[in-house]
């Protein structure tokens, strides 16, 4: 009889702490875009260029994560000019704005498509893709989107 009742109890323990483990956990909340900055075209050649930007969001969690792997692609207006790759880790505090740094090339072959767009108007820069977002080492995917008007200086 006393056998039974010490089994029930070692048996409830790692019940008790898987449900606590699960109720705790939440599930990452995709991050709220604020701003873009520092929008640079740089080394301009016939070919390809690089460009550089940093995107600004927010983290609605009440807890902080890490970032990682980062893999967008990035479009103006509609028109797709390349994707960037993030593989550093970065921690992102709970409820603070973060900058997620991009640079990548592009063909110019697709920029000269709207050259005359570039130059005088603004364009729809867009990026769309995902990253990994996690905490304790258990990480999730979260898409990361962004659309938005933008006058490119290119001189």
């Amino acid at each position: 009889m006393l056998k039974q009742i010490l089994m029930r109890r070692l048996l409830s323990y790692p019940f008790l702490i898987l449900l606590l483990l699960f109720t705790s956990c939440k599930k990452p909340i995709a991050f709220e875009y604020r701003n873009l900055t520092n929008l640079k075209l740089e080394n301009i050649t016939s070919e390809k260029s690089e460009v550089s930007l940093n995107l600004v969001y927010f983290n609605p969690n009440n807890f902080g994560v890490d970032l990682k792997n980062v893999n967008c692609e990035v479009f103006i207006d509609s028109i797709y000019v390349g994707k960037f790759k993030l593989d550093t880790m970065m921690h992102i505090s709970k409820t603070s704005e973060f900058s997620l740094p991009a640079r990548f090339e592009v063909s110019m072959q697709n920029i000269l498509k709207n050259s005359i767009n570039l130059l005088f108007n603004e364009v729809t820069l867009s990026v769309k893709g995902t990253t990994r977002v996690g905490k304790s080492g258990i990480y999730v995917t979260v898409p990361i989107e962004y659309s938005g008007k933008h006058k490119l200086n290119l001189f």
